[in-house]
């Protein structure tokens, strides 16, 4: 295995894909919505078979260098790979990332890991917790850290075990770590949610820390979970007494007639869209009192100037590309929004030819207008341009901001399309400007891996790889080399800071 391979070679777009490849795919992007739905369900399970076809036409590709080879690394020339952290402990598959000082917290499926990255060429290990239950999206606030359950367990302990949802005695939520010493966090609320808690959102205050909940209703297996979920479940956490976190509202963000709500339909209505049953993804920008959703099948911009009671504003639907909202960026000034598109789950191949640049890929809305008048108005997509292989499983996922004053920057995981940093100062037309990535993990089966979050944190940047563990990067580019200036004391990227303020 190729552990760095220089830039040296220039990347070729793959401009084919095979009958038996698109065949693949088509089936599993019939199920779009569904495959989404547990993001994309056990990233540990089995791989999916491809024809000799789809793998020959890998192989033919890597041969021709218009991919990676299995498992190598490329990169743009501003880009540097310094490290590569394998898992250790923690064997699942790894989530999502949160910084606080010289520390970066790694979800992980089976817990969570602590690395100390005051040398970002070599970070070292300071905790790995055992504490299983999908997805551990995770975010911390002083000395209190958050992960999300939203698989069944049979109870609220770091010691449960899965249990089929229909159980009464099922158990999905938040919980809550006190993290005052690093190398020993001690478990210390839990919180039972509707549907759980896919992911999380901070809203934090002096003396409470209000999280946002986002879970979603997936399908008639899990029956305390049906629609109409059409809103969150706002948590308050004492900061002085975690243990009296409790749930406080649960606002309605889709109000409406019918068992579905006010939220996208999604098929057979919109064929290919999801059907709006909560949201997927929250982000905030507390110096704005602004948030954006991602829920399923609509995009919407709310005000949490009363973070107990947040206000929808607008909301929009891409029912031609869109299949499943995902997350949101905003800029910093506030007047444009990122959505992602997670068409497939995050566990199909749709960075090619076949499904082409504007499904799987971020839209760009301009905010415009003033106060509770405000709309959001669709730009273009941005989408990587190196197509991958039918064995890649890629699309868009989570990123952050590139805090650089007059421009609007961002890096991006893709999966196994690497990391991407691109461009959208002009919204109507972004560009990327450096990527890293790797080759596939397999050419004989379509295997789920690579970059669930790439965020840029006091200079670097971070992704936390599904299956090859925690990549440290470096961006050496004019454009972006102002921002190695800004320093934060803690970045939850779903509270985007004001870098400038």
């Amino acid at each position: 295995m190729t552990l760095l391979h220089s830039s040296a070679r220039t990347r070729r777009r793959r401009l084919g894909v095979a009958t038996a490849a698109a065949g693949l795919l088509a089936a599993l992007l019939a199920a779009g919505p569904a495959a989404a739905t547990p993001d994309p369900g056990d990233r540990s399970a089995a791989p999916k078979s491809v024809s000799q076809s789809t793998q020959a036409e890998a192989e033919e590709a890597i041969a021709a260098g218009e991919i990676p080879g299995q498992d190598e690394i490329v990169h743009s020339d501003n880009i540097e790979h310094l490290t590569n952290i394998p898992k250790d402990a923690l064997p699942g598959t790894n989530s999502d990332l949160a910084f606080q000082g010289k520390y970066a917290y790694a979800g992980n499926y089976d817990g969570f890991r602590i690395f100390d990255i005051s040398n970002p060429k070599a970070p070292k290990t300071v905790a790995q917790v055992l504490c299983p239950g999908s997805q551990n999206d995770i975010s911390v606030s002083g000395n209190l850290l958050f992960l999300s359950t939203d698989s069944s367990r049979s109870d609220n302990s770091c010691a449960s075990t899965t249990q089929p949802a229909t159980e009464k005695s099922s158990w999905e939520g938040m919980k809550v770590f006190d993290i005052s010493d690093k190398k020993n966090p001690k478990y210390v609320a839990a919180v039972e949610t509707a549907c759980g808690s896919h992911t999380h959102t901070l809203v934090p205050e002096r003396k409470n820390v209000y999280v946002y909940v986002s879970s979603y209703s997936p399908s008639a297996a899990f029956p305390d979970c049906q629609p109409p979920h059409d809103g969150i479940s706002v948590i308050k956490v004492p900061r002085q007494a975690p243990e009296k976190a409790a749930v406080v509202n649960f606002p309605v963000l889709f109000p409406g007639e019918g068992a579905d709500g006010g939220g996208n339909p999604g098929a057979p209505t919109n064929p290919g869209v999801s059907k709006t049953t909560g949201c997927h993804d929250i982000t905030v920008l507390p110096s704005k009192d602004l948030a954006a959703g991602a829920c399923m099948g609509d995009g919407i911009l709310f005000s949490i100037k009363d973070p107990e009671n947040p206000k929808v504003i607008d909301q929009v639907q891409d029912n031609v590309n869109f299949a499943f909202w995902h997350s949101a960026t905003f800029n910093q000034k506030a007047n444009k929004v990122v959505f992602t598109d997670e068409l497939g789950g995050g566990g199909a191949a749709t960075c090619n030819a076949a499904v082409g640049p504007n499904r799987g890929a971020d839209g760009i809305y301009d905010i415009v207008g003033k106060g509770d008048q405000r709309k959001l108005v669709f730009r273009s997509y941005y989408k990587i341009p190196r197509h991958q292989a039918d064995t890649e499983n890629c699309v868009a996922h989570n990123g952050s901001l590139i805090p650089v004053k007059g421009k609007d920057l961002m890096v991006q995981a893709w999966y196994q399309g690497g990391v991407s940093v691109w461009d959208f100062t002009d919204s109507a037309e972004p560009k990327e400007i450096a990527y890293f990535e790797r080759g596939p993990l397999t050419t004989d089966a379509l295997q789920v891996g690579g970059s669930w979050s790439a965020y840029y944190y006091n200079g670097y940047i971070y992704s936390n790889d599904i299956a090859k563990g925690f990549d440290v990067l470096k961006l050496s580019d004019r454009r972006t080399d102002p921002a190695q200036r800004i320093r934060m004391d803690e970045l939850n990227v779903q509270t985007q800071p004001d870098y400038f303020d």
